[in-house]
């Protein structure tokens, strides 16, 4: 064992600071990758099941192939990873606000090295999601898939000026920019919303609240988190 906790990288940013960690997990006798920003336990890679069942169960949801992909928050990246690995995907697009967050990633300090970066069907693209679709978007633009995994839920969000996004007509936008018969997909990491789930049902069509169970060796039980699908129409 090292030490206990030893930062990667620490960054300043418009949303706080913003930190890279490696930090030892006495229940699990292992080192774990954390991302912090200010007050804010982003992501650990000790639970990656939820971000990697929102790409799974997103891309089980669509039809067809050479689906493009877009990923909404990139993190430590494994529902970028997870989505690379349905052969029907022909890209995706990982767009995440925090310039850092890609860097991490494209000088391999993060737990999956290089690889995002190195994959030429993934472009890491600095932007803010819940904006990138005011500008309406041609046929040829759209995405068949959208998966979305930045804020906690859509009542919990890390800014304010998200919510927007969670209302119908926000939600409505991203549709505009989805393709005939694609699927937007969330994860949260609470229980299925009813309110937000009936905004959803304003916009999409066959919603989907599936709760998705993993071990937590932090409470020697189980956890959950909530992945929202929902059918373009």
């Amino acid at each position: 064992m090292g030490r206990l906790i030893e930062e990667l990288d620490y960054r300043e940013t418009p949303m706080g600071p913003l930190i890279l960690r490696r930090r030892w997990v006495a229940a699990i006798d292992a080192d774990v990758v954390e991302v912090i920003l200010g007050e804010e336990h982003l992501m650990s890679s000790l639970f990656t099941v939820g971000e990697i069942e929102l790409a799974v169960r997103g891309l089980a949801a669509a039809k067809g192939g050479s689906l493009r992909v877009l990923v909404g928050g990139l993190g430590l990246g494994y529902t970028a990873r997870a989505a690379l690995a349905d052969p029907r995907v022909t890209s995706v697009d990982v767009v995440d606000a925090l310039a850092p967050v890609i860097e991490w990633h494209k000088a391999g300090l993060v737990p999956l090295g290089e690889s995002l970066g190195q994959q030429p069907r993934c472009h890491l693209k600095l932007g803010d999601f819940f904006g990138w679709f005011d500008r309406p978007r041609a046929a040829a633009e759209r995405y068949d898939v959208v998966l979305l995994d930045i804020d906690h839920s859509p009542r919990a969000l890390l800014n304010p000026e998200h919510a927007r996004f969670y209302a119908v007509e926000g939600l409505q936008r991203m549709r505009d920019g989805i393709a005939g018969g694609g699927v937007f997909a969330m994860w949260s990491d609470e229980g299925p919303d009813p309110d937000f789930i009936a905004v959803l049902e304003a916009v999409f069509v066959n919603i989907r609240a599936e709760v998705v169970a993993f071990d937590n060796p932090l409470t020697d039980g189980a956890s959950t988190c909530t992945i929202y699908i929902c059918d373009r129409g």
